[in-house]
C-alpha cells in the first residue's frame, strides 16, 4: 500500500476526500490528515507518504511553503493541489514545483479517482523491477498503442511508408459500416509565458485527459497522443455524429479556456482534417489538420478550424529578396537597429495580403530566421533554427511570431557584435558602414582609411584579411547590388541609376554590371523588374 497524507484547513474537506475514494482498490491508504501546514509537514516527516493532497492556502504554513519543503524532504513525493478559482495565482506557482495535478473545488469523485490512479501508476512504475517493465512491454494492447502513437508522429513529420498504410488498414479494418475517420489537432499556445518543461507537461497531460474524456462520448474509436504542444490523432465516429463531435470540440475549448486562468497568456485552438471513409486517406487528413491549425495565427485562437485559405503565392513574390537585402546590410555592418525595419517590412508585406495562409506566415518567419543565420554565417545554424522553430510553435498569432523574430535576431546580432568588436574588426565595420552610406559618391580607399583612422596601406591589408576581398571589389559589389535594387523597384533610366550608384560613365557602368551579373542592365530589368 502506498501512503497518502491529506491536508486542508477545513475538516469536512478532509473527510470528504477520504469518503470519495475506495483507497484499497487503488493500492493506497490514508496515513493521516492535517488541518494546517505545520502539522502536515510533521506528518510527512513521520509517515514518509508517496502522495500528498493539499489545499493551496492554509494557516500556519501556506500550501506553497508546504509543497516546497515537502519536495525537499521527499523529492519523489507526488502532490495533488486543490484550489478554488480565486487561488489560481497560487496554483500557478505550485505547478513550478512539478506537482502531479491540480483539482478544483468542489472535488469530483471521478477526477480525484482518475488522478490518484494515474499517480499510483506512476509510483508503481518507478518502483517496478526490470522484469515487470519487460512484461509491460510485451503486453499486446500497449504494443499496439505505442505503434499507433509512433505512426501518428511519423504522419505529422510526413514519414508515411507502405508499412504505415498497411498498419492503418489493419487497425481500422473492423470499424462498423458508415464510420468516418478524421484527423484532429488541439494546439496549446503559450504566448510570452515562460514555462518549465515539467509545467508544460502537466498542462498537456491535463489537456489530453480533458480531450479524451469528452471526445470518447461520441467516438467509435479514438487514438490521441501528445506531440510538442498539441493533442493530435484520429477520431472514428458514425457519420451521424459529426455535429455532436463539433459540439464536443467546442466544449473542450470552453473547458480548457476555463483552466487557462493558471497562466493568463495560454490559449487553445482546434483543427480538423478531412473526414474520410478509407483509412488509407488518413495521412492526407493529418497533413491537412497540420496546415489548418496555422489559421489561428491570422484569425485568432480559441476556435475550431476546418478549412485553410488558398495559397497566396507570397513565397514566390520577391518579398524575401527585399528582406534579404535589408537584413544582409544589417548583418554586414553589425547594425542591430537595422533588424526591426527589416522584419517590419516583411511583416507589413505579408499581413497586407488579402488572402494568405497561416502556414505561409509561419514558413516565412522560419525562412527569415534562416536567411539571417545564413548571412551571419552562424556556426550552429541548424541548432539556431531548431531553437527558433520551437519558440515559434509556442506562439499563437502572426504578430507574436514577428515580434519573436525581431527579438531573437536582435539578441543574436548583439552577441555577434560583441564577439567581433575588437581593435582589428571595429575599423572595418565602420569603413563598411561609411561605404554603404556614401557609395553614390566618388569615395576612395584613402578617404575611407582616413575616416577610420588608419594608414591606407594598413587599412588595405586589414580590410582584405577581414572581408576576404579588397576595398575596390567590395565597393563594386555594394554599388551593383544597389543598382539591381533600383532596376527592379524603380522606373529610373539606366543613365540615372548609373549616377545614383556612383558611376559617371554609362558605358563603364554597363560593362561592370554585365561582368558582375552576366546580363546588361536593360535585360536584368526585363527579367526581374
Amino acid at each position: 500500500m502506498y501512503k497518502v497524507v491529506i491536508a486542508d484547513d477545513e475538516e469536512r474537506i478532509c473527510k470528504l476526500i477520504e469518503a470519495l475514494v475506495d483507497w484499497a482498490s487503488l493500492g493506497l491508504e490514508v496515513a493521516a490528515t492535517a488541518h494546517n501546514g505545520v502539522e502536515a509537514l510533521d506528518l510527512i516527516r513521520r509517515h514518509k507518504p508517496e502522495i500528498l493532497i493539499t489545499d493551496i492556502r492554509m494557516p500556519g504554513c501556506s500550501g506553497l511553503e508546504l509543497i516546497r519543503t515537502a519536495k525537499e524532504l521527499l523529492p519523489n513525493l507526488e502532490i495533488i493541489i486543490i484550489s478554488g478559482y480565486a487561488h489560481f495565482e497560487y496554483a500557478q506557482q505550485a505547478i513550478q514545483y512539478s506537482v502531479g495535478d491540480y483539482l478544483l473545488k468542489p472535488v469530483s469523485r471521478q477526477e480525484l479517482c482518475s488522478t490518484l490512479q494515474k499517480l499510483s501508476g506512476r509510483i508503481r512504475k518507478r518502483y517496478s523491477t526490470d522484469l515487470a517493465i519487460h512484461r509491460l512491454r510485451q503486453d499486446a494492447e500497449e504494443n499496439d498503442q505505442l505503434l499507433m502513437q509512433r505512426l501518428i508522429l511519423d504522419l505529422i513529420e510526413q514519414k508515411e511508408s507502405p508499412s504505415s498504410v498497411e498498419f492503418l488498414a489493419k487497425t481500422f479494418s473492423d470499424l462498423p459500416p458508415r464510420t468516418l475517420c478524421q484527423a484532429v489537432r488541439i494546439k496549446m499556445d503559450l504566448g510570452k509565458e515562460a514555462l518549465q518543461p515539467a509545467s508544460i507537461d502537466v498542462l498537456m497531460q491535463k489537456a489530453l485527459s480533458t480531450v479524451t474524456r469528452i471526445l470518447d462520448q461520441h467516438c467509435v474509436r479514438l487514438h490521441l497522443c501528445i506531440h510538442e504542444l498539441s493533442c493530435v490523432g484520429f477520431l472514428c465516429f458514425e457519420d451521424t455524429q459529426s455535429e455532436a463531435l463539433r459540439r464536443d470540440l467546442r466544449n473542450i475549448l470552453s473547458q480548457l479556456e476555463a483552466q487557462r486562468s493558471l497562466f493568463q497568456s495560454i490559449s487553445f485552438s482546434a483543427a480538423l482534417g478531412s473526414a474520410v471513409r478509407d483509412p488509407a486517406q488518413l495521412p492526407l487528413s493529418m497533413q491537412e489538420a497540420g496546415v489548418i491549425i496555422q489559421e489561428r495565427l491570422l484569425k485568432g485562437c480559441g476556435r475550431i478550424y476546418e478549412k485553410a485559405a488558398a495559397a497566396s503565392g507570397i513565397l514566390h513574390s520577391g518579398i524575401q529578396e527585399q528582406y534579404l537585402r535589408l537584413i544582409s546590410s544589417a548583418v554586414d555592418t553589425l547594425n542591430v537597429n537595422g533588424i526591426r525595419p527589416s522584419v517590419e517590412l516583411l511583416r507589413d508585406a505579408v499581413l497586407s495580403q488579402k488572402s494568405i495562409r497561416g502556414q505561409e506566415v509561419f514558413d516565412l518567419v522560419i525562412s527569415a530566421a534562416d536567411l539571417f543565420a545564413m548571412k551571419a554565417k552562424l556556426a550552429d545554424r541548424a541548432e539556431f533554427n531548431r531553437q527558433f522553430q520551437n519558440l515559434c510553435l509556442q506562439r499563437g498569432s502572426a504578430d507574436e511570431l514577428f515580434m519573436l523574430l525581431i527579438s531573437r535576431l536582435e539578441e543574436c546580432l548583439t552577441e555577434i557584435s560583441e564577439q567581433r568588436e575588437s581593435d582589428s574588426v571595429r575599423p572595418i565595420r565602420l569603413a563598411k558602414q561609411y561605404i554603404q552610406e556614401h557609395y553614390a559618391e566618388q569615395i576612395t580607399q584613402e578617404e575611407v582609411s582616413r575616416h577610420v583612422g588608419l594608414t591606407p596601406a594598413y587599412f588595405s591589408t586589414l580590410f582584405k584579411k577581414t572581408e576576404q576581398e579588397g576595398f575596390a571589389r567590395y565597393l563594386i559589389r555594394i554599388r551593383i547590388e544597389a543598382a539591381k535594387h533600383l532596376l527592379r523597384e524603380t522606373s529610373f533610366s539606366v543613365s540615372e541609376i548609373c549616377q545614383q550608384v556612383g558611376y559617371h560613365d554609362p558605358k563603364h557602368f554597363t560593362h561592370t554590371f554585365e561582368k558582375e551579373t552576366g546580363v546588361k542592365p536593360t535585360l536584368y530589368r526585363k527579367l526581374y523588374g
